[in-house]
């Protein structure tokens, strides 16, 4: 069961100083890119590798964050199967934040995951397409990735984003398990800061 949170709540709490933990499980460069002041980056594919480690430093009330909130979603079921309570998705993600004219702290450019997936998924239909007029049979390619491409849907995850989210474009020599578990150490969540 997701608990969800909207825009307009998230920002009441940010504004009344009652912020809770904000985790934004998007990668780094998309991180970097954009991000709700005083949120942490915890990449989703680190967040579920390390999530024993993360679970002593989420004691308060945490709300994940990601691009449109399926990642999110599956951080919060990661989370909620080690019993880390109070836990809640920002519904809609960045994409509702920015709807909704929330604050953002601007990085350098780079194209979010979704839009990569897209990219790549685009790239190998079109090529295996072409071949086929001089390959036979290479057109079975663009149908693995239709069908990779419904799975995902119908699963709400993606083999192609978790692998381009591990390429170094998408990646920051920052975002290690041991600098993300000293920044949750050293600092309160981002409504109580000082």
């Amino acid at each position: 069961m997701s608990t969800a949170l909207d825009t307009a709540q998230l920002r009441e709490l940010i504004d009344s100083g009652r912020a809770p933990r904000l985790l934004d499980v998007r990668t780094p460069a998309e991180f970097d890119n954009s991000h709700i002041p005083g949120a942490y980056n915890v990449p989703l594919n680190l967040l579920k590798e390390h999530r024993t480690e993360l679970r002593g430093h989420l004691d308060e009330d945490v709300v994940l964050i990601c691009h449109s909130g399926a990642r999110a979603s599956q951080a919060e079921r990661t989370l909620a199967a080690i019993g880390v309570p109070n836990v809640k998705v920002l519904t809609g993600g960045m994409v509702a934040w920015r709807v909704a004219a929330g604050p953002i702290t601007e990085g350098t450019p780079r194209w979010d995951l979704e839009r990569q997936v897209r990219l790549v998924a685009g790239a190998i239909v079109l090529a295996s397409v072409v071949a086929s007029l001089f390959v036979p049979g290479a057109e079975w390619v663009a149908g693995v990735i239709g069908a990779g491409l419904t799975i995902a849907a119908l699963s709400n995850t993606c083999a192609l984003g978790m692998l381009l989210s591990r390429l170094p474009y998408n990646r920051n020599a920052s975002c290690d398990l041991d600098t993300i578990i000293g920044q949750l150490s050293d600092a309160a969540p981002a409504g109580r800061r000082s």
